[in-house]
């Protein structure tokens, strides 16, 4: 046998020998991302105890703790339910799945993801007060932040047209308001009017998110722009963003309207781990560092006028702390396997 057909029987063994071996390795990829999925499927030893039940937005008697459950098992990603004094308590699951949520006065606000075969979709649900859909609109990407306002008439939401954190800056998001009411959905915050230090200000880069309502007309966000974070107060009526203090994010108003808790991005921090829990007295512009020391990314929560509610990674990807809001104390685990919390009643 010659050269060149030895050399040709070998270089086809070798391509068929990579061959079996790549296919030996996807196939061992998809039996082990299987296996994984099913094990999310499965209730973990010493987890908490999840059962399906009804659940409902309507005041309740005694208050109530809703969060998107994320405890391996059956109700993985469902909305559930748990005394408010009493968190560690079984949890009631709804059936509905969110990425986030977000509800009061009876109104609920849903964003969920649709998987599809090549790429996923998403939409923002507006729920009633029994979890059932109203009606919902499809979004331009991944859902990050939600709200509802004090009475349930408004909703709003964030999410990621570009880019997956807010650490870096290669990001853009987009951030809509809808009232329940008359369906009147202001599709993108952008198109309101910025008016920055007192004057209108214009910029390509401007980006909005994280809302908080103060009533059915006025609300607070993050606007950034020029590589600056800023706390704006919104106008609905008057289209209006205007600018009140730098250095806030996903900001979140008290229940008796008079500060703003945040994240604020604090000199010498990790580029990916950026941010602390701040709270900002709204009449005199004074911050407070609160005790949590970690690096905080997500839009905390009230769970009364002392004390804030917010996201840590977990062992099962989240769970929710509290620490005082006025920088005493110390931060407290809550909950586990929790993220996106409201509280009713």
């Amino acid at each position: 046998m010659t050269a060149a057909p030895l050399r040709n029987r070998t270089r086809v063994l070798i391509l068929l020998v990579a061959v079996v071996l790549l296919a030996g390795v996807g196939t061992g990829a998809v039996l082990w991302a299987a296996d994984r999925s099913a094990e999310r499927d499965r209730v973990q030893a010493g987890g908490p105890v999840v059962t399906p039940g009804e659940v409902t937005l309507k005041a309740p008697a005694a208050r109530q703790l809703l969060f998107r459950n994320m405890a391996w098992g059956p109700h993985r990603d469902e909305i559930v339910t748990v005394p408010a004094d009493r968190p560690d308590g079984p949890r009631t699951s709804s059936g509905v799945q969110c990425l986030r949520f977000a509800a009061a006065a009876g109104t609920g606000i849903c964003l969920q993801a649709d998987r599809g075969t090549l790429q996923d979709t998403y939409r923002a649900v507006v729920l009633d007060d029994r979890l059932r859909e109203v009606r919902s609109f499809p979004v331009a990407g991944i859902p990050t932040r939600s709200r509802v306002s004090p009475s349930g008439h408004l909703a709003a939401w964030t999410v990621f047209v570009s880019g997956d954190s807010y650490a870096g800056t290669d990001f853009s998001t987009r951030t809509s308001i809808v009232d329940v009411r008359d369906w009147n959905l202001r599709e993108n915050l952008e198109e309101f009017d910025v008016i920055k230090d007192g004057k209108p200000y214009r910029s390509p880069d401007v980006n909005i998110w994280g809302v908080t309502f103060v009533d059915d007309n006025a609300f607070y966000a993050t606007v950034a722009t020029g590589g600056q974070t800023h706390l704006v107060r919104g106008d609905l009526g008057a289209r209006t963003l205007t600018t009140l203090h730098q250095n806030v994010e996903c900001p979140s108003l008290s229940p008796d309207g008079t500060r703003v808790a945040y994240k604020k991005r604090v000199p010498g921090a990790s580029a990916d781990a950026p941010w602390r829990l701040y709270v900002l007295d709204l009449a005199t512009m004074t911050e407070t560092a609160t005790a949590e020391q970690r690096s905080i990314d997500d839009q905390a929560v009230w769970s009364d006028d002392h004390t804030l509610l917010y996201a840590m990674p977990g062992d099962f990807g989240a769970d929710l702390w509290t620490v005082p809001a006025d920088g005493t104390g110390s931060a407290v685990r809550l909950l586990d396997a929790a993220v996106a919390p409201a509280y009713l009643g």
